[in-house]
C-alpha cells in the first residue's frame, strides 16, 4: 500500500506537523549517545505532564504484579516514562535514519527460527507486542527480512502518509488490521505478516482470558482467526533496548507449534502467556500507559477510577 503525497498536506493547517517533523528529523541526526541521554531527559520531564498516562501506568502494574512493592513499583514508572521518550527518538530513527546507520545498533538473536517457519514458502504470522521501541522494531525487522504489518490508519492524513513512508522503507505493505481478507491472502502466499494481539480492542471478536494476574482480560481473537483460516505458522518477534546504551537486540523465538487452534479461550489464554513472556525480557519498557484492561465482561465495574 503506498499513500500518495497531496497538495492538500501543504494547508496552514499542516504547519504546525511539519514544523514537529522537520524538528525531530534535525533531532535524530545526532550522535547515538547524546539521543539516548535526549529521549530518556524528555520523557522524565514528560511525567510532569502526562499524569492521567502516569495513573494508568501505576493501576496496570498493580493489576498485573499485585505483590511488586510500592518503591519497585515506582523505579519501573519512572524507566517506563524514560523509554516512553526515548520511543519518540526512536520512532524518527524508523523514519528518517539510513539502512547503514540502523544496522550498526542491533543485532539478531534466533534469525534461523524465522528462515525454518518460512520453509516451503509457507506464512507466517510475526506475533508482536507494544515496547515503546515498536515503530524502529519494525524498521530493524524489515531490515532482516521485509515483511507486511497490520496497523491502524493514522486520523491525521499527513500523519498517515508519513508514517505509511516511513514504515515501507524496508517493509512490503501495510495492511488495516481489520481487512481480515487481505491479511488471509497475504499468509496464504507465504507472507510473513506483524500482527501484535496483546491491547484491548474491545468487546467485539474477543475472548476474556487471564493475563498476568487479571482473571479476565479482553484478548483479541485475531490470531485465532487468522490461523484457522491461514494455516500460518507463527512465531514472537521482540525488539528490546540494551541498557547499556549500545543499541539493540532483536529477539526471534521459534515457531509456537503447540499453539491451541481449536478452542478461543486456549488460544487466547495460550498467547497471553506468550506476551507475558516478551514484556518480562523488558518491563520498563512496555506500553503499560494503554488501558489494557478497559473492557470489562458485563456486569463487572471498572478497573481504572
Amino acid at each position: 500500500m503506498m499513500v500518495s503525497f497531496k497538495l492538500g498536506f501543504l494547508h496552514p493547517r499542516y504547519w504546525v506537523t511539519w514544523i514537529g517533523l522537520a524538528l525531530l528529523r534535525l533531532l535524530v541526526q545526532l550522535p547515538y549517545p547524546v539521543l539516548v541521554r535526549l529521549g530518556s531527559g524528555l520523557g522524565h520531564l514528560s511525567r510532569r505532564f502526562l499524569k492521567r498516562r502516569e495513573r494508568i501506568a501505576r493501576r496496570n502494574l498493580e493489576l498485573c504484579f499485585p505483590v511488586m512493592s510500592e518503591a519497585l513499583r515506582d523505579a519501573l514508572i519512572a524507566k517506563n516514562f524514560m523509554s516512553l521518550g526515548m520511543g519518540l527518538i526512536e520512532t524518527g530513527m524508523a523514519w528518517f535514519w539510513s539502512d547503514k546507520r540502523v544496522r550498526r545498533w542491533f543485532d539478531v538473536e534466533g534469525y534461523q527460527n524465522l528462515l525454518a517457519a518460512q520453509a516451503n514458502e509457507r506464512g507466517v504470522m510475526v506475533v508482536g507486542v507494544h515496547f515503546m521501541s515498536l515503530e524502529l522494531g519494525g524498521r530493524v525487522m524489515g531490515l532482516c527480512q521485509p515483511m507486511m504489518a497490520t496497523y491502524r490508519p493514522h486520523n491525521n492524513p499527513l500523519m498517515e502518509w508519513v508514517q505509511t513512508r516511513g514504515r515501507m522503507r524496508s517493509n512490503k505493505n501495510m495492511i488495516d488490521r481489520r481487512n481480515l481478507k487481505e491479511l488471509v491472502n497475504a499468509l496464504k502466499q507465504g507472507e510473513a505478516v506483524w500482527f501484535a494481539p496483546d491491547q484491548d480492542y474491545g468487546r467485539k471478536g474477543s475472548t476474556f482470558a487471564p493475563f498476568f494476574s487479571v482473571k479476565n482480560a479482553a484478548t483479541t481473537n485475531g490470531t485465532f482467526v487468522l490461523s484457522r483460516l491461514s494455516g500460518a505458522k507463527m512465531l514472537t518477534v521482540t525488539m528490546v533496548r540494551k541498557t547499556d546504551g549500545s543499541g539493540y537486540s532483536l529477539h526471534i523465538g521459534p515457531a509456537l507449534n503447540d499453539y491451541p487452534c481449536m478452542d478461543e479461550f486456549a488460544a487466547a489464554s495460550y498467547m497471553n502467556k506468550v506476551i507475558e513472556r516478551e514484556i518480562l525480557r523488558a518491563p520498563e519498557q512496555y506500553l503499560w500507559i494503554h488501558r489494557r484492561f478497559k473492557t470489562r465482561p458485563l456486569g463487572e465495574p471498572s478497573l481504572y477510577n
